[in-house]
């Protein structure tokens, strides 16, 4: 036995010294590529700041794809080397203003996704995923095919309210039972893998802290001047994601043969020992009070960043939520997001984004047809780095654009941003679906293509029309 824990430690710690060994030797080639990259860059005579915010985003564009540091460090690094280039005289030659850089950690955005983790956390800990399911099955009945519209749908909107990955987590264990009841070979067993991870990541559309990629368009639109409110998000984004989920509802219904199939959902409808009634009502109020607020932000003026500390005060003042919690929230996803925004602003101000969109508008191609090109662009990102890394790197473009393409293709970025589900790695919520042993890679395809397509055709009419409408 003895023997057998010092090979298995030795083993561990051989693959940390190699895990080691790459990240070091990855984050160094990124370095030495962007130096040579902004080098010849640096021959265009755009001027210093042009060239080293042009450096900065080319490893920050490597690093997020190879990860040979988390995003989360990629988004800090980006933070420190903006103020350590225009802060001080060591890079440039002379210090400017850098507070613009540090406030966007405490922007509006990061204060909004911040209430959504509470209130996620508050959720899990009340346990309702179980509650969840057989609300869903007395919903929508037995049959196959109307559980799963019932099952999609339902994640769809826990998605709107709580992070994508924490969705999938909570509704997978409650069907996974019935997963192991019905066979991995089950077409069934099949379409729930793939119709619920789906769900969450197009669904997380629906609204501003549904998708980080949302709160990065929604911040970098306000840095411009431009505010879009809760419901403003919520007009585009809810139909869009439903009306996507309904169709890859009905393509799966289709491809899969679902109506053939029985189900015996007896044991599932078992009631399990609930949690403190106390704690569950708790979280249901402060969901309430919370949501309406962010609903009606028009009507009482109220900024999302003072109404988002309503979860934060309730929960943990109930008790629902006590410092453990806490320090088990996503704080890295915040670090990302700030350091995405720091570098849009840094695109932006020095003039590099008016000078790759200046590029771009050259090419024989409409504006209109730049917009799609965007769309796709930012769903085929998605699906080979993280989709918060992919709209850092396009928002700030987009905005770039003539109006109201300025105001449009950020928010259409976003949207197919949400959209890559083709590999197990594409998004946190196909890796959790892999995770369980059930379903195996080449099953993501078949949604996969599905939104590659869909995703950005969906995510530009539904934009535009918006635009043409209320803006």
């Amino acid at each position: 036995m003895l023997n057998d824990s010092r090979r298995a430690a030795y083993r561990f710690y051989t693959r940390l010294k190699l895990n080691i060994i790459f990240n070091t030797s990855t984050f160094t080639g990124n370095l030495i590529i962007a130096l040579v990259v902004a080098y010849f860059f640096r021959e265009l005579g755009y001027g210093d700041a042009v060239d080293y915010v042009f450096f900065l985003s080319v490893l920050a564009i490597g690093l997020w794809i190879t990860e040979a540091i988390p995003p989360f460090a990629v988004g800090i690094f980006l933070v420190a080397m903006l103020l350590l280039g225009f802060g001080t005289d060591y890079i440039l030659g002379e210090s400017t203003s850098v507070e613009m850089y540090v406030d966007t950690w405490t922007s509006n955005v990061i204060w909004l996704l911040l209430g959504g983790f509470f209130l996620a956390e508050g959720m899990r800990e009340a346990k309702l995923d179980q509650s969840l399911f057989r609300f869903t099955i007395r919903t929508f009945g037995e049959k196959p095919e109307k559980l799963l519209l019932g099952l999609m749908l339902t994640t769809a909107i826990g998605s709107m309210i709580m992070s994508n990955t924490a969705t999938t987590a909570m509704m997978i264990s409650s069907v996974l039972p019935l997963v192991h009841q019905i066979g991995k070979s089950s077409p069934f067993s099949r379409a729930i893998l793939i119709g619920i991870p789906a769900s969450a990541s197009v669904g997380g559309i629906g609204t501003i802290i549904g998708s980080t990629p949302n709160a990065i368009a929604v911040g970098a639109l306000q840095e411009r001047g431009v505010t879009i409110t809760f419901l403003d998000w919520m007009v585009v984004g809810f139909p869009t994601a439903l009306i996507l989920i309904y169709i890859f509802w009905r393509f799966l219904i289709r491809e899969l043969h679902l109506k053939d199939i029985k189900l015996d959902l007896s044991a599932m409808m078992e009631k399990e020992k609930d949690t403190d009634p106390t704690k569950r009502r708790s979280v249901v109020i402060t969901l309430l009070i919370t949501v309406g607020l962010w609903l009606t932000e028009p009507l009482h003026g109220l900024p999302v960043a003072a109404t988002s500390v309503v979860p934060i005060v309730l929960l943990t003042l109930t008790q629902v939520i006590a410092a453990e919690q806490v320090r088990n929230l996503p704080w890295e996803t915040l670090m990302l997001v700030a350091g995405g925004l720091a570098l849009g602003i840094a695109l932006v101000d020095v003039g590099l984004a008016n000078i790759i969109m200046s590029k771009i508008n050259d090419l024989p191609i409409a504006v209109m047809g730049i917009a799609v090109l965007f769309s796709f662009i930012a769903v085929l990102l998605s699906n080979v780095m993280s989709n918060t890394a992919a709209a850092a790197i396009l928002v700030p473009l987009g905005i770039s654009l003539a109006a109201p393409f300025s105001v449009a293709v950020p928010v259409i970025v976003a949207l197919s941003c949400s959209c890559a589900l083709l590999l197990p790695v594409s998004t946190p919520s196909n890796a959790v679906a892999y995770a369980t042993g059930m379903i195996d890679q080449k099953d993501f395809r078949l949604g996969g293509f599905f939104f590659i397509l869909a995703g950005p055709v969906a995510a530009f009419a539904s934009v535009m029309l918006w635009i043409w409408l209320y803006m």
